[in-house]
């Protein structure tokens, strides 16, 4: 098992930490479920990936671990539930909590604001007519790919 690596909020630590680039996998961290997305190498697009099942610490880390290995993924972005005013709360603390222990896998890992992400997600699978079911289904790995997406625009961007 690899040894832990960095954990940061901060965008410039986490590029350093990649200085190649490298695929990366987005997570919104759900109750009850897990949102996954993907960029590629060179930081252009995310997209949404799996809606895992939020289960044992082990048996999330086994299934992030295999999408990790299946996509050659070099960084991980969790996204960081603030609330409104910027402080940290319980869920903020529970993300930072899972980062400490997957930052096992040995990849760098960059804790993102989410702020807005699921009621973004919510509003574009609104206006691509998704019925309410499949929004249930969907909205976490939507919400990880805007999470993603927002991290890779800064990474890829030079905005810092």
């Amino acid at each position: 098992m690899a040894s832990p690596a960095l954990i940061t909020e901060n965008a410039i630590d986490f590029r350093d930490a990649l200085p190649e680039g490298g695929a990366l996998i987005g997570l919104d961290l759900g109750t009850r479920t897990i949102g996954t997305a993907f960029a590629d190498a060179d930081w252009r697009f995310a997209t949404a990936g799996k809606t895992l099942p939020k289960g044992k610490f082990s048996k999330d880390k086994a299934a992030i671990e295999a999408l990790v290995a299946e996509r050659s993924v070099k960084g991980l972005v969790i996204g960081l539930p603030l609330n409104m005013d910027g402080s940290a709360g319980p869920r903020a603390q529970a993300s930072r909590a899972f980062a400490r222990n997957i930052a096992a896998l040995g990849l760098p890992v960059l804790l993102w604001d989410e702020r807005w992400s699921t009621a973004s997600a919510e509003r574009d699978m609104i206006a691509q007519d998704i019925s309410r079911a499949k929004r249930a289904e969907k909205i976490d790995s939507h919400a990880a790919a805007i999470i993603l997406q927002g991290a890779i625009d800064r990474l890829a961007g030079g905005i810092l």
